[in-house]
């Protein structure tokens, strides 16, 4: 394996971790705002104590992110730079707007409601948005001026295959974030919420495997060389449509450890998560070796071979530092059952008042 295609590798880890973290933080932001008045599910406590820490801890991997795009492939910076300035400026003002909001809807409690509804809609649109970035990389959309890449805004939003991987990036945010809410409710005994949660997944996994089909239909017309490439890891693609078939199972079968309860969460995301990573390698691999096709390929933009030694060692002892501090943290959020108990317990009290 060349020092490019680790890099790359290190890269699109970061764009997984960051895609499932934050489609998760930004779904709870959503289904926060739809439960805002329905308090008898209290699915909103559920979804805002899910939201509270774990937002700031998915923004560290999009600083990781771009700080790897930048130290890894500093040739293609200026050409992603130039074409990504609008969308780009977009999601960062919308995450900042959220973050903002997120922090004063705990302070401001008289202005809690609105402040939901704008963390929650932003949380919908961002990911749209954040995804639209994948097309953009087919190169279909770009013009060469002058040997400057120019982003064709008229033909993005016209484009087919743009509103299909914009529809696929909202079910899967919502999607996503609804077994894990669903799991994180059984899990904390909040049973109505649980059901809510519940329902709402299984009426988005459909939607949201139907939205995959259409990426795929749309690529085959408007991005062939990487639909062809794709096609050639057909197994695989069919091996992730079974981990999502089992991630279906899991919300209608019976629970094997508590009788009279529907659904095994916990078993959805898993497979669901092994699902998403499956089809992200096919996509990923059929990628290579362009970052921006088919101008910028991964070794045209890969930095000097000591630079890279450098960051990678550095990449690795701070995830070797980080990681145990994240698992420990999921650790305290999803099992300790006093936090669980005492922050639902807060949480009904702040209601009352």
């Amino acid at each position: 394996m060349t020092d490019a295609l680790i890099a790359i590798t290190v890269l699109w880890g970061f764009v997984f971790i960051y895609a499932v973290m934050a489609t998760m933080d930004f779904g709870a932001g959503f289904w926060s705002m739809i439960y805002l008045n329905r308090e008898k599910t209290r699915a909103t406590n559920i979804a805002n104590r899910y939201l509270s820490p774990t937002w700031e801890v998915t923004n560290t991997f999009i600083v990781a992110l771009v700080v790897a795009i930048y130290s890894l492939f500093p040739n293609a910076t200026y050409t992603l730079g130039t074409i990504l300035l609008v969308p780009g400026s977009i999601i960062l003002l919308l995450l900042a707007l959220r973050s903002a909001f997120l922090v004063f809807s705990n302070i401001a409690t008289e202005y809690r409601k609105p402040l939901t509804y704008i963390s929650g809609i932003t949380g919908i649109i961002i990911p749209g948005i954040l995804i639209s970035v994948l097309p953009i990389t087919h190169g279909h959309y770009i013009d060469y001026i002058d040997g400057t890449a120019n982003l064709n805004l008229q033909k993005l939003f016209t484009s087919p295959n743009e509103y299909a991987f914009i529809g696929f990036a909202i079910c899967s945010t919502l999607f996503l974030s609804s077994i894990l809410l669903a799991d994180y409710s059984k899990v904390s005994k909040e049973m109505d919420a649980y059901k809510a949660y519940l329902r709402d997944g299984m009426i988005l996994g459909p939607i949201t495997l139907l939205m995959a089909f259409f990426v795929m239909l749309t690529l085959k017309q408007e991005a062939q060389w990487i639909y062809d490439k794709m096609m050639e890891d057909l197994p695989l693609l069919l091996v992730s449509v079974g981990f999502f078939i089992l991630g279906g199972l899991g919300l209608f079968l019976p629970s094997f450890f508590e009788k009279g309860v529907r659904g095994m969460p916990r078993i959805t995301v898993i497979a669901v998560t092994i699902q998403y990573l499956v089809a992200s390698y096919v996509y990923g691999k059929a990628h290579l070796p362009y970052i921006l096709y088919p101008e910028i390929t991964i070794h045209s933009a890969f930095t000097d071979p000591n630079s890279f030694r450098a960051v990678f060692t550095t990449y690795i002892v701070g995830f070797a530092i980080l990681f145990p501090g994240f698992f420990y943290f999921w650790t305290i959020f999803m099992k300790d059952k006093r936090y669980l108990q005492e922050s639902l317990d807060e949480n009904g009290k702040n209601d009352k008042s």
